[in-house]
């Protein structure tokens, strides 16, 4: 009988499983490989490669998005460059969950890497905003499953009480891509061109999915092609892409283009609930294989890392996305500079997601580091409201770094938390879930920020009774505000300039910098009620670590004497083969 329902309260308590769902469901082949410390360093160093792709990729576009805001002169609607990638690699995230239990963990990434190329090569050669969000979508469709896959992987090769350390040090290579991509990105946008924000990450991607075909040693999964297809909860995928589609359309149109009570606005934002419920209905009640089984939401700790996740990556992108638009459209720094100011930011995030995985592989407590995080992240979000153009940058600086003190502690701990409540066969779509959330709150922060500013400004412009073709030039280029020839253009005086983006933008990134308050203080409280202690222990892993180093030094010993057995290429390339007890 299922303890699901159980409360959640005892430090020992043991992962729950749903019955009836293990009888219905198809037998998958357990992935799980626990390899010795070398191993694991080559291993983590091309799932790095990966992180540093996305890191990379979402940082530099953050940082060129006002550039090609003004290239495009799309300012309206440039919240769906980015919006777009997040909304396709957030719906994709379960299904490459799915996939990688189906065709295997080497399949589903390399695929992923592949289909990201491809989109980011051809994005970089749009001649329209309506091609670039088109052709972002398509590479986020390979982000979502390069990000989710690299923390399953990690799940199948390193035991549950180690894995804060080593997701601590991939954060290491990763700092690389946080710390150089603003400037890189404001770099390319003022002294190249804003191609090469896509293009920039390319010889890396390459890279990272050269190495993951040459170094993972994962095992190969049974059935054949015909059989693994109709495993694949296609309905389930329709139901999540559709459902994340019409719920952010409305959020990106609400109060800017149409009206928030329009039909066309409240239409595909009550369709999209809908389609929330059918999706819950079919995964609980139809599917064969669920792209989200929900049995797990019968997990206080599992919901209450949902709730902080969603709320972490609402935060996190609308932080990275629209701090750098602060600086140039309030402060009017160029670029670079601007850039240069969200260094701190993602800097703190690196420290103190390392700092956080190794005080939980240390000790084997995470509810403190959760707690906390959550915390200092609500004031520091709490504090940013008093951002304006007379705020001291000193100020600025600290209040960024704090938050991301926050959000570093949250992002890889909750994870853990996450993965400690569910038995393993779980948890590659307990993390691909978590993933998806987050990536879901970072899709729809953007349309949502994006509405506040674009709201906020309308409200200032009309103020001054300005033709409706000057109001929609300001909002698509609101930069048009700091340059001399465009307000005579205009017919506005520099004073008036100063009133329109004190009295509008000012007060839409407030209104920004509130909600994001108002969320963290939400996510705290979750964390606080939900979130509860598990052993960081499972009963075979040290089984299963003694099994892969005398694997190890059995094939050392086999290719010492010269009759080291070739290993097939699916099955294992440059590592040994080692057995995992079945669950």
């Amino acid at each position: 009988m299922s303890q699901a329902s159980k409360q959640p309260t005892e430090d020992a308590e043991a992962p729950t499983t749903n019955v009836s769902s293990q009888l219905k469901e198809p037998q998958l082949t357990d992935q799980t490989r626990l390899l010795p410390h070398r191993q694991v360093l080559v291993v983590l160093f091309a799932l790095s490669l990966c992180n540093l792709v996305t890191t990379l990729d979402q940082v530099v576009v953050s940082a060129s998005l006002s550039t090609i805001s003004s290239a495009f002169d799309a300012g309206s609607v440039s919240a769906w460059i980015p919006a777009a990638y997040l909304m396709t690699s957030t719906a994709f995230q379960p299904l490459y969950g799915r996939l990688s239990d189906i065709f295997g963990r080497k399949a589903a990434i390399t695929l992923a890497m592949g289909i990201y190329i491809v989109g980011n090569l051809i994005a970089g050669f749009s001649r329209s905003v309506i091609q670039l969000i088109v052709f972002r979508a398509i590479a986020g469709v390979g982000d979502g499953g390069a990000t989710t896959m690299v923390q399953i992987v990690i799940s199948d090769v390193i035991s549950l009480r180690d894995r804060g350390k080593f997701i601590g040090y991939a954060g290491g290579i990763t700092a690389a891509g946080y710390t150089i991509g603003p400037i890189i990105g404001g770099a390319l946008s003022q002294h190249a061109s804003w191609r090469w924000s896509f293009w920039i990450t390319l010889p890396v991607a390459l890279s990272a999915s050269i190495a993951i075909l040459y170094l993972l040693p994962l095992k190969p999964v049974q059935g054949d092609m015909r059989s693994k297809l109709l495993m694949i909860d296609y309905v389930g995928v329709f139901l999540t892409l559709g459902a994340c589609t019409m719920i952010m359309l409305p959020l990106v149109w609400g109060g800017v283009t149409f009206p928030w009570n329009s039909a066309i606005v409240l239409g595909p934002l009550i369709a999209g609930v809908v389609a929330v419920g059918m999706f819950c209905v079919w995964e609980s009640k139809v599917a064969r294989l669920p792209l989200v089984p929900m049995y797990i939401f019968r997990h206080m700790t599992v919901v209450g890392v949902y709730i902080g996740m969603f709320v972490n990556g609402f935060v996190f992108f609308s932080l990275l996305f629209y701090l750098p638009q602060f600086f140039q459209v309030i402060l009017g720094y160029s670029p670079t500079r601007a850039g240069t100011y969200v260094i701190p930011f993602v800097i703190s995030i690196i420290f103190s997601a390392i700092g956080a995985g190794l005080w939980v592989s240390r000790t084997g407590k995470y509810r403190f580091i959760v707690y906390g995080g959550f915390g200092v992240f609500a004031i520091a979000c709490g504090c940013m409201t008093i951002f304006t153009a007379h705020t001291s940058p000193v100020v600025m600086v600290v209040l960024m770094i704090i938050a991301g003190l926050g959000t570093g502690a949250t992002m890889q701990t909750t994870t853990v938390a996450a993965q400690a409540s569910v038995e393993r066969k779980d948890m590659a779509v307990v993390s691909a879930v978590r993933n998806f959330l987050r990536m879901l709150g970072g899709a729809l922060a953007l349309p949502s920020s994006a509405a506040l500013l674009n709201n906020a400004m309308r409200a200032s412009l009309d103020t001054f009774s300005l033709p409706s073709d000057i109001v929609t030039s300001i909002i698509n280029n609101p930069s048009a505000l700091r340059s001399y020839s465009d307000l005579a253009e205009f017919g506005l005086s520099t004073s008036q300039a100063d009133d329109i983006l004190t009295q509008g933008y000012n007060k839409g990134f407030k209104d920004i910098f509130i909600l994001n308050a108002a969320l963290t203080t939400l996510a705290f409280l979750a964390s606080v009620v939900l979130i509860r202690h598990k052993q960081l222990l499972r009963g075979d892993e040290e089984q299963l670590k003694i099994e892969a180093k005398e694997e190890l030094k059995k094939r050392k010993n086999l290719k010492e004497t010269g009759i080291a057995e070739k290993v097939p290429v699916s099955e294992d390339i440059g590592m040994g083969s080692v057995s995992a007890a079945q669950i």
